[in-house]
């Protein structure tokens, strides 16, 4: 394992910019992607805002010395850490912030640190908790949860190919094969880890510190998370501005699956930011 101090992130995490729009856009990944989950999204955005890409730590795109296990296991807290350093070393004093699936929830923290830094969150197929908890319905019960665990500690190669499509959600066997491989390129130890922080993660008491505005965007049907959820952090987030967005498609990578819907939808509620 690698240390990393805050000024090697850049490198480290692979940040790009593209566009020179004066307003600051950051994309930020979910578990199992890289940042070319946004290159369909990308030619969208580009001629409108300067738009920040990095891979997470855990990436198969990153080198896996830089994984701290002490530091990324049983918190999401030192991902929000990362964004931020980011976002220093780019002298970034305000942006907007898209975060897929637990970079929604990453995005969150970070905003509560520092929340003179987020002009609006764009939660996109996040959740809070996805462990059942009656009356909540995060869409996992403690048994769904430890046969994903078992499944990927016993042969991961098999289980990324049984549960990508599931994620996938659509008729895209090109695009189950293109989510496939950058699954495969974690290190099955970085992914059970970071598998086990995700799923077992609990961040509801914390919403209510969420003082940004947020949209918050889901699909119709995804089955990571119910679509009671998106309503369920409307009425818990701390701020006044937060609204609902359903996308009229299927699945949890609607950057992938659905691109010209989702950039469409990001383009409207930036404008009005």
């Amino acid at each position: 394992m690698v240390k990393l101090e805050s000024h090697e992130l850049i490198e480290a995490l692979n940040v790009k910019v593209y566009g020179c729009g004066q307003r600051i856009l950051v994309l930020s990944h979910g578990f199992g992607g890289d940042q070319s989950m946004w290159k369909y999204i990308l030619p969208y955005l580009v001629p409108d805002f300067s738009v920040i890409v990095f891979d997470m730590v855990f990436s198969g795109s990153v080198n896996p010395d830089y994984f701290d296990f002490d530091r990324y296991t049983d918190s999401l807290s030192a991902y929000a850490d990362d964004l931020l350093a980011i976002l220093h070393e780019l002298k970034v004093d305000k942006c907007l912030y898209v975060g897929h699936s637990v970079s929604a929830m990453v995005g969150c923290l970070a905003s509560i640190k520092n929340p003179g830094l987020f002009e609006r969150l764009l939660l996109l197929c996040g959740s809070p908790r996805y462990l059942n908890d009656e009356p909540y319905e995060g869409g996992f019960e403690r048994g769904d949860i430890d046969g994903i665990f078992s499944a990927m500690k016993s042969n991961y190669s098999a289980w990324v190919s049984g549960f990508v499509p599931l994620l996938i959600g659509a008729d895209g066997p090109s695009l189950v094969k293109e989510f496939s491989s950058k699954m495969l390129n974690m290190k099955p130890e970085i992914a059970l880890v970071v598998a086990k922080t995700i799923f077992q993660s609990d961040v509801r008491n914390m919403l209510c510190d969420v003082k940004t505005p947020c949209n918050i965007i889901q699909t119709r049907k995804d089955i990571a998370v119910p679509l009671g959820v998106p309503y369920f952090m409307q009425c818990n987030l701390g701020g006044e501005k937060n609204s609902v967005h359903i996308l009229d498609t299927d699945g949890h990578i609607p950057q992938l699956t659905s691109p010209g819907m989702l950039a469409k939808l990001f383009r409207q509620l930036l404008a009005g930011s």
